[in-house]
């Protein structure tokens, strides 16, 4: 059914992607080098290595790394991933991303990223707590409210961030609720934190099908990743009438043709089964979810998950990216050459950053707001930044992200140029 990567096509790596993203919508920008160089660069890059001591007593060696790309907007905003796969180009490529991101929404922030090589499964909680407390303090020399602060990522959590959050205010003597957003509410994160990467792309998915004339109610989805952001993406479209006919995990895809229960399997999901030990539906390759047909697919996985190979499969109408840089550049090619409306991920999958910019104002204020407020303002946000991208794509007859790009770019570019160079 899928069509799935050969030995001959190499991982692509996501900062070449990055970068070829930032160079055409320079183009179009008409920027002159200097400026071109600047924000193809990273700003600071900060390696560590490591010392974690082990439940069995033994010490191992971590890599982590934290990359400040632009600041030319605003404090550095970006998560932390856990994963075996991080390198210091693909937390480049993320850094860049984020800066486009908050930029694309109009957030006063620029982009960072961070990452540590590990597989956190692996390690009981003692270990991860260990590795988190001594990555924090390597990095704390970057990371504070005005400066950079962090926020979940995959691998990560509400309680990953409470230790961060922790023993950075032990080092500074007092509590410092800012460093990180994404914290539990108990301890100065906001309500509505957690599901709002996934209830950006239902409120993006609603937007689409409206703009199309497209009901919900019964639209069938498909949605690569089932983790945080493609889970709750999932749930809460089900419950505006979709058909959520496959999931995938690291363990492969799930598919039915009626429809997946996915409260039932998020319950399973999170008391440790795979989705191909269940019985729900056919137990496909990983990969198949891509080339199924689908009215919405939403690629909530790693990067590069769409190459110009497997995106020739593609058979859903709309792609709504839930993952940071799911799609390469000839995926890209690809995809509009059979008419396949791709949202990009800087818009689609903003909602987490919204929701974080509203949780450290909240911080920095001491004073928190009810949940019907965040959910209201995350809607108006990312609903405005989605019809000024359309508008913009409209206007000029080019594709969602050129134009999300365009936007986000031409916005860092006007504060590079006010701001100025620092001699």
């Amino acid at each position: 059914m899928a069509v799935p990567k050969t030995a001959a096509e190499p991982t692509p790596n996501p900062l070449d992607a990055a970068r070829a993203q930032l160079e055409a919508a320079s183009e179009r920008l008409n920027l002159d080098g200097g400026l071109r160089r600047v924000l193809a660069t990273c700003k600071r890059e900060l390696v560590t290595n490591f010392p974690v001591q082990m439940d069995d007593g033994s010490v191992r060696v971590f890599t982590g790394y934290r990359v400040q790309h632009n600041v030319a907007r605003g404090p550095a905003k970006g998560g932390i991933r856990y994963h075996p796969a991080v390198s210091l180009d693909e937390v480049r490529a993320l850094a860049m991303w984020m800066t486009w991101k908050s930029a694309v929404v109009n957030l006063p922030y620029g982009g960072a990223k961070g990452g540590v090589i590990v597989d956190p499964k692996a390690l009981s909680i003692t270990e991860l707590e260990n590795l988190t407390r001594r990555y924090a303090t390597e990095i704390s020399i970057l990371i504070g409210p005005s400066e950079d602060i962090p926020a979940p990522d995959m691998g990560t959590s509400e309680q990953t961030m409470a230790w961060i959050m922790d023993t950075v205010s032990m080092h500074r003597g007092y509590t410092e609720a800012g460093v990180v957003t994404g914290k539990p509410v108990s301890v100065g994160g906001t309500v509505g934190r957690k599901e709002a990467t996934g209830r950006g792309i239902m409120y993006i998915v609603l937007e689409v099908a409206r703009d199309q004339g497209l009901s919900l109610d019964g639209a069938t989805v498909a949605v690569q990743g089932f983790g945080n952001v493609g889970g709750v993406a999932a749930r809460l479209l089900a419950g505006e009438g979709a058909r959520i006919v496959a999931l995938s995990d690291s363990s492969g895809c799930l598919y039915n043709g009626r429809g997946l229960d996915v409260e039932a399997l998020s319950q399973r999901k999170g008391e440790g089964a795979k989705l191909t030990d269940l019985p729900d539906g056919d137990h496909l390759a990983g990969e198949e979810i891509l080339s199924l047909p689908v009215d919405f697919l939403i690629p909530a996985a790693l990067e590069g998950q769409l190459t110009a190979q497997s995106a020739s499969g593609v058979k859903a109408s709309f792609i709504v990216e839930g993952a940071n840089g799911p799609t390469t550049p000839d995926a890209d090619s690809a995809l509009a050459e059979k008419g396949v409306l791709v949202v990009p991920d800087i818009l689609a999958n903003a909602g987490g950053v919204i929701v974080s910019y509203f949780e450290w104002v909240q911080d920095l204020q001491f004073f928190f707001w009810e949940e019907d407020e965040v959910l209201e303002r995350l809607h108006r946000v990312i609903t405005r930044a989605y019809r000024e991208v359309c508008a913009l794509a409209e206007k000029e007859k080019i594709s969602q992200r050129e134009a999300a790009m365009l936007l986000a770019v031409s916005r860092v570019v006007e504060a590079t140029r006010v701001r100025g160079i620092y001699p």
